[in-house]
């Protein structure tokens, strides 16, 4: 009897060694077994760092002015134009830089610039064709589709020069703009003033620009 029981307790103990290899270890796991490791990211794979989300949608698209933006009258200082008489109503609040006989508006990515000088004849679109645009090709970064007409302000008929051209780099961000240029020639009496418009291309300121250029006014 005795060698009987020894031997089913060497039987038994057998089975529970058994089952315990068996079960990956010792103790019981009542739970599932635990998940595989995850596959690599492609990003991980190629030592780059995984892509952001997208940023959100604005609510304007870039360079769009706003619709309740406020227009003030602007008229040029003996300090900085030799010629003053004109006014023409600038955006209210962009920032103001003055040079010699040129004042430019800024905004963002829009550009108002008001230009005066003596001229001895007034614009055309062959004037304007043959010697305002080689000039601009020469000046403005990829410059390209100039189209010349004459169109009717409140002040009356002038020369337009539309056109597109690369913005210069921005400082901080050193991102290029494709701008939009609208240039109006005003001429009276041996004076012309050239009033420039320029937003980026996808920009809707249709209107914008039309407050403004409709605001020139001989004084």
């Amino acid at each position: 009897m005795a060698a009987h029981a020894r031997t089913s307790a060497v039987v038994g103990l057998a089975l529970v060694a058994a089952v315990t290899a068996a079960s990956g270890g010792t103790g019981s796991h009542s739970g599932p077994a635990p998940p595989s490791p995850a596959p690599a990211s492609h990003a991980a794979a190629g030592g780059g760092n995984t892509p952001n989300p997208p940023a959100p949608t604005e609510s304007n698209p870039p360079g769009d002015i706003p619709d309740n933006q406020v227009y003030v009258a602007y008229r040029p200082g003996g300090g900085t134009f030799t010629f003053t008489g004109f006014t023409v109503k600038v955006p209210e609040g962009w920032a103001r830089t003055d040079q010699k006989n040129t004042t430019v508006f800024t905004d963002k990515l829009n550009t108002v610039r008001i230009t005066a000088a003596s001229a001895s004849s007034a614009p055309t679109v062959g004037s304007v064709t043959n010697t305002v645009v080689p000039r601009l090709r020469t000046h403005v970064p990829k410059f390209a589709t100039p189209k010349v007409s004459e169109v009717t302000r409140h002040a009356g008929r002038v020369v337009l020069l539309t056109y597109q051209g690369d913005s210069a780099k921005d400082p901080v961000t050193g991102k290029v703009v494709r701008d939009a240029f609208e240039r109006y020639a005003f001429y009276r009496s041996g004076h012309e003033v050239d009033l420039t418009l320029s937003g980026p291309v996808n920009a809707d300121n249709v209107d914008p620009w039309r407050i403004v250029s409709d605001s020139f006014t001989w004084q």
